[in-house]
């Protein structure tokens, strides 16, 4: 922005005549994202000026940080000091102007910079993420190691557990003299069931039908058996 542009928009404010006071508006250049700094400089002539430096402060400002604040008023009394003898109002505000567009030029590079060092770690999480970490003799050794140790460590447990259910399991005999229910339960069965006890009688039908042989009947039957105590 040139600094005929900035008296054209009509950035100055009369305060008071006498003594002279007055601010002016500075706004830096559109930068990124149509982004500004800007600030109001308040002045004040002296009754020597502008053999000595008119009264300044920074009335107002945004976007700026409290070290811009603070080169702002150093810039304004250096040209103070270079300029004294001269009208100089005009000099401090063009002054005060380029610095307000190095802030914002500073801003972008730094968001840039940010910017790049964000898809710098991106891409190296991505890097990680897809190809892991690589593999050296010490890091597989030392995987190794803790993996056998969990192994085992899985081993011992499975074991202790098989071996605790092996001496909760209990043996026929040991079911019977823990449990004397059981000796009875055939009976017991009997004596609740009482008259309800149901014979399939199907079972049986065939019994008729089986033709028994008569010892007699058979040519070889022989009732003194070999060996027998039978006397003749």
């Amino acid at each position: 922005m040139q600094p005929c542009h900035i008296l054209l928009k009509r950035e100055r404010e009369l305060l008071s005549e006498n003594p002279p006071s007055f601010t002016i508006t500075v706004t830096s250049e559109a930068g990124e994202n149509d982004e500004t700094v800007q600030t109001t400089l308040k002045f004040t002539y002296s009754e020597k000026y502008p053999d000595e430096a008119p009264l300044y402060e920074i009335f107002s400002q945004e976007n700026l940080e409290d070290n811009d604040v603070s080169d702002i008023l150093k810039l304004l009394a250096l040209q103070a000091e270079e300029n004294l003898g001269m009208v100089m109002i005009f000099t401090l505000v063009t002054a005060v102007q380029e610095k307000l567009n190095e802030i914002v030029d500073q801003i972008k590079t730094r968001r840039e910079e940010e910017k790049k060092q964000k898809e710098k770690e991106a891409e190296e999480a991505e890097k990680k993420l897809f190809h892991g970490t690589p593999v050296t003799i010490e890091n597989f050794l030392s995987w190794k190691a803790k993996f056998d140790a969990e192994l085992l460590e899985i081993k011992k447990k499975r074991m202790k557990e098989e071996e605790q259910a092996g001496k909760n399991k209990l043996s026929g005999k040991q079911l019977f003299e823990t449990d004397h229910n059981l000796d009875t339960s055939d009976i017991q069965f009997l004596e609740d069931a009482g008259n309800n006890v149901e014979v399939d009688e199907s079972l049986f039908q065939e019994m008729d039908d089986l033709e028994l042989e008569d010892g007699e009947d058979d040519p070889d039957y022989n009732p003194v058996a070999p060996g027998s105590d039978s006397s003749d």
